[in-house]
């Protein structure tokens, strides 16, 4: 409808237009919030700046230079000799270390959320489910250090893992001195410890999903394996994603549990980056090479975690 006011009379119904001097006073008004918003946030941005920003730029500095670690004065730029020599001939930065890294967070993951998503499946379909919460919960909430040397003790030749073994009637097996067995036996222990995050994830997924689908599958005369098949995993895909890139990460960044357990032994069968960077920096003093070892893991975490969001993006889910 094309409204038949004059000009007058739809100046007079809008209202008087705000004078400049109440413009002025909402600018200020605005700037006094913001100062006082970047107040309040100043504590956490002076603990970001300190114990993020600095440590980064001071990582960056000592990947190009050359330093023993004691007297500031001494840092030597070298330009890119740091990871040159990280890849060059003769190196066991490539193979074995951060082989062995890729290939201990693969397995972690897999194993990992294989049994998170077994587990929470099933764990609501049992009684006493929240007796099952607690047992799967257990392992986030013991340090690893504990984790690492209880699992330690029942790997060794008389422990309780090569006793059930004997039981069956099999031999016993050297998992963590035998060079072939001792970085899967580590990926177990790591893939059980972080079970219970992966579960919780997965079990809030599972409970989101509207049970109007699974009633109509049922009317539909859909099996259980399509079912999970054709709507669990499809509508699981958040969760999955999210379990996916935090245990890659969590398994790039490895260092406690295999210093406990193995301390990269047997030879360098379980030295990943984390324990080779504290080796060479704690160890011979070589924090350049050490740093620049952190930047091609950190280069290594972004690609991989820009390449799981992809995937998971040309599967249909915007995460």
């Amino acid at each position: 409808m094309v409204s038949t006011l004059a000009p007058e009379t739809a100046e007079r119904t809008a209202g008087p237009r705000p004078t400049a001097p109440a413009g002025r006073a909402r600018s200020r008004a605005r700037h006094r919030q913001t100062v006082v918003a970047y107040l309040f946030l100043a504590p956490a941005l002076l603990f970001f700046a300190v114990f993020l920003l600095l440590p980064l730029g001071f990582a960056l500095l000592l990947s190009t230079s050359r330093w023993t670690g004691f007297d500031l004065g001494d840092i030597q730029p070298v330009g890119l000799d740091n990871f040159t020599a990280l890849f060059a001939t003769g190196s066991t930065f490539l193979v074995p270390v951060l082989t062995n890294t890729l290939l201990f967070a693969v397995g972690t993951v897999v194993l990992a959320l294989a049994g998170a998503l077994l587990v929470a499946t099933c764990v609501e379909r049992l009684r006493f489910p929240g007796l099952w919460r607690t047992l799967y919960f257990l392992p986030i909430v013991t340090t690893v250090v504990a984790v690492g040397n209880v699992w330690k003790y029942m790997y060794e030749p008389g422990g309780l893992v090569n006793g059930v073994l004997n039981a069956l009637g099999l031999g016993s097996v050297a998992f963590l001195q035998d060079p072939d067995t001792a970085l899967p036996s580590v990926v177990v222990v790591q893939a059980w410890a972080s079970l219970g995050s992966a579960i919780l994830v997965l079990t809030a997924g599972l409970k989101a999903v509207p049970e109007s689908y699974y009633e109509a599958a049922e009317l539909d005369g859909a099996g259980p394996g399509t079912v999970f098949l054709r709507i669990t995993l499809p509508l699981l895909r958040p969760a999955l994603l999210f379990v996916c890139v935090t245990q890659f990460l969590t398994g790039l960044q490895s260092f406690a549990l295999i210093t406990v357990m193995t301390r990269g032994g047997p030879g360098d069968a379980t030295n990943v980056a984390g324990l080779e960077m504290y080796r060479r920096a704690f160890g011979h003093g070589d924090w350049g090479t050490a740093s620049a070892a952190a930047f091609v893991l950190f280069t290594v975490v972004l690609v991989v975690t820009l390449a799981q969001l992809w995937v998971f993006r040309r599967k249909g889910e915007d995460a």
